[in-house]
């Protein structure tokens, strides 16, 4: 039954008050779900994609993309997995990042279940398959053309950077991109554009912040978003458009869970 499935995720999310200091655990579930299903290559159909869940096994859960990502995944251990014993971790992971997409005001995300988990290591894929945050447009052309997304599916799906910040021990970043890091909006387009961003004078990775406060921050990649014409259209036009945007988020992010499978 994954009504119950949903409402045992739902009704954990914020079981903790003092988690990453907004009590809040749906952001990090959006990250399990999709470096979960980010690794897809079509040349490669046994390896990568959300079938699987080949991060419960190392090298996959060491990479530095995956950093941190142990915390989504012992809570789903500890809160939710004991309850549904017979369900696959791959739909678990994927399942929690709609839930909690669409617990915190965000679109409705297709989902359907059926993904298998994989036994060990030898299924893990390669190391480099996910978004680097330091890289520029070339760099985020090759990870989601790969995937079989486009430009205007690219700037969607990062559109997900509105939820949650960054933390220095694991990407080298340090911060949130936005105000209302536990909600689900438009907000990473209109605090992209509606900013004048600086470099962040720090003894750690190069990012921007806000000029204004530098308590906001942006990624190279997210930054790259402005810079490109044919990626900024899309950044102008989902600011403009909440409704747009969940709708092409939506149908990006459902096509994105289903990877592999």
């Amino acid at each position: 039954d994954y009504k119950k499935v949903y409402k045992a995720i739902a009704d954990v999310l914020e079981i903790d008050p003092e988690y990453d200091g907004f009590g809040h655990f749906g952001p990090i579930l959006v990250r399990l779900g999709w470096h979960a299903s980010g690794s897809y290559a079509p040349s490669d159909h046994c390896r990568g994609g959300s079938n699987g869940a080949t991060m419960r096994f190392a090298p996959e859960a060491k990479y530095g993309a995956n950093k941190g990502l142990h915390i989504a995944r012992d809570f789903l251990d500890r809160h939710v997995k004991p309850q549904f014993p017979g369900l696959s971790y791959a739909d678990l992971w994927t399942l929690a990042a709609v839930v909690a997409i669409q617990e915190m005001g965000g679109p409705t995300i297709p989902w359907r279940p059926g993904r298998i988990d994989q036994s060990g290591p030898s299924d893990c894929p390669p190391n480099g398959r996910l978004p680097d945050g330091a890289k520029g447009a070339p760099h985020l052309r090759d990870i989601f053309y790969r995937m079989g997304f486009n430009d205007q599916e690219i700037v969607a799906l990062t559109g997900a950077h509105a939820l949650g910040r960054c933390h220095r021990e694991r990407s080298g970043f340090e911060g949130p991109w936005t105000t209302s890091p536990t909600v689900f909006t438009n907000a990473f387009y209109t605090t992209l554009l509606d900013n004048t961003w600086v470099p962040k004078q720090w003894d750690g990775a190069f990012q921007y912040v806000d000029k204004a406060t530098g308590e906001l921050m942006m990624l190279p990649s997210d930054y790259a978003l402005l810079e490109d014409p044919k990626m900024r259209v899309w950044v102008e036009r989902y600011a403009r458009d909440e409704s747009l945007y969940f709708d092409h988020f939506a149908q990006a992010f459902g096509r994105l869970l289903e990877l592999g499978v």
